[in-house]
This record gives C-alpha cells, structure tokens and sequence, in this order.
C-alpha cells in the first residue's frame, strides 16, 4: 500500500503540460481566361537620300494635313560628272495616317486601326476549366482550351509552442 501511495503521490508532483497548438488549414483554386488583346504602334513616314558625284535639289516630307500621313516630295538629282562613277539611294516609308471614327465604348474598341505594327492575340476557351479542393485535401484540376490556366493549392500548418 505504501508503493502505492508513493507512486500516486509522484504522478501528483509531476508539473501539466502546457501546449499551445495551432492547426490552420487553407485552400484554393483559381481558374484564368486570357481576355483577347491587341496592341498597336503607328509608323511614322521617313525619307532619306544619299550619293556621290550626285547634284540635289533635295526632297523631303509634305507636312500632314488632318489625319493623313507625311508624304514625300521628290528632289531633282543629275550627275555631276558625266561620265564618272556616282551612286545614288533614295528611300520614303509611308506612315500611317491617324484614323477617324474609331469608337470606344465601356472598353471595347469597335475597330482595329490598320497600323504598321500590330500584335493581336485571340482570347481563351473556357472549355472543361473546373477545379476542386475538398476537405482532406484531394484536388481535381480539369484543363481548358486554349489560353486557360487552372491553379490549385492545399496547405496545412502545424504549430505547437
């Protein structure tokens, strides 16, 4: 009995424990359609002229009226030396003009303008897109069409201080 005793009397002295546990659990899935998009740059008109043993009356760019580009007026250009090697180059890039009646309306452009840069990209297909994360943690990620992306993520933490 005083075993006993003894024993029940040591489990008494013994200090509790004192934990503080933390489990937090997340989870999400987030599921992307790419909208359709252009871009578009306007070219400007240039012209240049170069040579030897050339005579210039020297050409240039017409200064744009309204919404219409640059356009060039030629120069007159004669050998100066009948007979002898020259060379000669002369180069016009016709700009683009501004466009008229281009619309915007709650952010939809009713045309695209015909720039000399242009970069367009077509919208995704949303497809079978679908995603699911359920309470143990199982994800079911189904892909789209083009232009689609599907991101799941499932995190537990553990804390005990």
């Amino acid at each position: 009995m005083k075993k006993a005793l003894l024993l029940f009397s040591m489990i008494l002295m013994a200090a509790p424990a004192h934990a503080d546990l933390t489990h937090k659990i997340s989870s999400s899935v987030q599921l992307t359609v790419d909208a359709a998009a252009s871009q578009a740059t306007r070219l400007g008109s240039t012209y240049s002229v170069s040579g030897s043993n050339v005579s210039a009356t020297l050409g240039g760019l017409t200064a744009p009226s309204g919404s219409a580009a640059a356009t060039m007026n030629a120069g007159t250009y004669t050998q100066t030396t009948d007979g002898s090697a020259f060379s000669f180059s002369e180069a016009f890039t016709g700009g683009d003009a501004i466009p008229t009646g281009t619309t915007v309306s709650s952010g939809v452009v009713g045309s695209l303008p015909a720039f000399g840069n242009v970069t367009t990209t077509a919208g995704g297909v949303a497809g079978s897109l679908a995603g699911t994360i359920n309470s143990a943690g199982t994800m079911s990620l189904t892909a789209g069409g083009a232009g689609t992306s599907a991101t799941g993520q499932f995190v537990t933490e553990l804390t005990i201080k």
